[in-house]
């Protein structure tokens, strides 16, 4: 399957039932475009803009700049959805997890992480995920489908009105990083995906810096220059191992794109230097990948690529097959690294008491069957002539 028609099989929701057009995930000139059908100068959609991405503003009543006239004819065609709450867990260490509930019911998971001098939220990009990575709970529930550029931002925006972080700057925020690193594969819901990162990152919008937004991907080695291009964001790599037969038995999808490939197309991430370097995210698994030659080989493998690897103590989940390696060996690995110049953190996993942390999220959410879906948009099939009702 390739990936356009990967986009088109699961496609982020239809419009809204009522009819009425969602302003959150809207570009400027689209905003422009909406404004002008309502006989209004194009230049209200930055007043607009702001009022949705600066002050985080729901209620068009509230957005005293423009015109009553104006505000009801936003009223009467427009809303401003995020994602509601459907449920919230607060970790022991500070850390909050919510299961955000979309407009068509499905649920994905998004997580705050706080620390001493940022705090960081993990967004998700899919309604479960596209891969099946063996150690990875978010991999054991099928895709349902992508997630839309507003469920995306909107995620943010609901972390925003929570921690009461509108009108916070800079550092003072609540969340000063944005990770694309929840559930799905932010590269196989690309179009979707640029369009969230490009309200983030607008500095007259959500305003979270392009340094500190990572997108996290397995290896989908098509987009990854496109992803440099076109959004300059940080780049992750999920690796988790250095022999393509251990990568085919942990990430699927290794076996369509191998790590030489994958290796190839991190050398080539455009921006790429020692002070923007590509983050390698490697999960230790007891007895799997954690051995000394492991990490000798690793070395060699990112030879002349600007990186650092972070070490990721496995995260157990119910019905796991693997085990955490033990402190020794992530410490043995991570000396290896190091000595060969490469940073080689420690993740200290976060949010573990209430399945927060790293490879552990999951939402119960399915794909509804076609005869569902297709009676949401057109109605009830109507009945076969002849049949015989029970």
């Amino acid at each position: 399957m390739s990936i356009d028609s990967h986009s088109t099989a699961f496609a982020s929701p239809a419009a809204r039932a009522d009819g009425r057009t969602n302003l959150i995930g809207l570009s400027r000139p689209e905003l422009a475009a909406l404004l002008e059908e309502l006989g209004e100068a194009p230049f209200r959609a930055g007043q607009l803009w702001r009022w949705l991405y600066r002050r985080g503003a729901s209620d068009f009543t509230a957005m005293t700049d423009l015109g009553k006239t104006l505000r009801a004819k936003l009223a009467e065609r427009c809303v401003v959805d995020r994602p509601g709450i459907a449920s919230e867990q607060l970790s022991r260490d500070g850390t909050r997890k919510w299961l955000l509930a979309m407009v068509d019911g499905q649920k994905v998971e998004s997580v705050h992480i706080p620390e001493t001098e940022r705090g960081t939220l993990c967004i998700s990009s899919q309604v479960g995920c596209t891969l099946t990575c063996r150690f990875c709970h978010t991999g054991t529930q099928p895709l349902v489908r992508n997630l839309g550029p507003a469920e995306i931002a909107g995620q943010l925006m609901l972390a925003r009105d929570v921690l009461k972080d509108w009108y916070r700057e800079g550092d003072e925020r609540a969340v000063t990083n944005v990770v694309l690193m929840g559930m799905g594969e932010p590269l196989y819901n690309y179009d979707n995906v640029a369009r969230a990162v490009k309200v983030i990152t607008d500095g007259d919008g959500l305003a979270i810096s392009r340094r500190r937004v990572t997108l996290s991907t397995a290896g989908v080695v098509p987009q990854i220059r496109r992803c440099g291009e076109e959004l300059g964001v940080s780049l992750a790599i999920s690796l988790h191992a250095v022999t393509d037969e251990l990568r085919d038995r942990l990430v699927p999808l290794n076996k369509r794109y191998p790590i030489r490939a994958l290796l190839a197309a991190c050398r080539e991430y455009p921006g790429l230097n020692n002070a923007r370097r590509i983050t390698f995210e490697y999960v230790m698994l007891d007895g799997v990948n954690d051995s000394p030659a492991d990490a000798r080989e690793l070395v060699r493998l990112l030879r002349g690529i600007p990186a650092k690897v972070n070490l990721i103590p496995f995260n157990p989940w119910p019905g796991s097959a693997f085990a955490c390696s033990s402190p020794a060996a992530i410490d043995r690995f991570a000396d290896i690294l190091m000595n060969a110049g490469y940073a080689s953190p420690i993740r200290t996993p976060r949010g573990q008491d209430i399945l927060a942390a790293c490879g552990q999220l999951r939402s119960e959410s399915r794909r509804r069957p076609r005869h569902e879906r297709r009676a949401e948009l057109h109605g009830p099939e109507p009945a076969i002539a002849g049949a015989v009702s029970a």
